[in-house]
């Protein structure tokens, strides 16, 4: 097993007097490989810039300046998250719901011509995936005599 320890002590996180935002750690294994890579990048932009309730209210110009991308892919950036009960929407209001009690559906096809998850150089998933496969085989090589 890793021990954990902190690598850097004078730069260690806290939460900020006023404001603040979280991501549920059940996103990344129950819903994260379903979305585009587009739509991840919408959901936690919307996580970090969520009240406590959950709501924000940027508009698309904004987000689409914010996020770089174009008004196409925010739309359907915005689809995919609103399928998948991730988030709700009524302009001018956007709320990050909390993570439904199980995954839900299959992901959409990719629109032909436009980058999606499984495609690129890393993708989250892929970095996750390394990681553990890593972390698992490090407890077998410590475990074996």
């Amino acid at each position: 097993m890793i021990q954990k320890r902190i690598l850097v002590r004078d730069r260690v996180r806290v939460p900020p007097q006023t404001g603040w935002s979280w991501i549920d750690r059940r996103f990344v294994p129950e819903q994260s490989e379903r979305l585009s890579r587009e739509a991840l990048l919408l959901y936690f932009f919307l996580c970090s810039v969520a009240d406590q309730h959950g709501l924000s209210f940027y508009g698309d110009t904004t987000l689409t300046a914010r996020l770089r991308m174009n008004a196409a892919a925010l739309s359907q950036a915005r689809d995919e998250l609103l399928s998948r009960d991730l988030i709700a929407h009524q302009p001018p209001l956007v709320q990050v719901l909390s993570l439904p009690p199980h995954p839900s559906g299959q992901r959409r096809p990719p629109t032909p011509g436009r980058t999606s998850a499984g495609q690129g150089l890393f993708q989250l998933r892929d970095v996750l995936r390394e990681a553990v496969a890593r972390r698992r085989g490090d407890s077998q090589n410590q475990e074996a005599p």
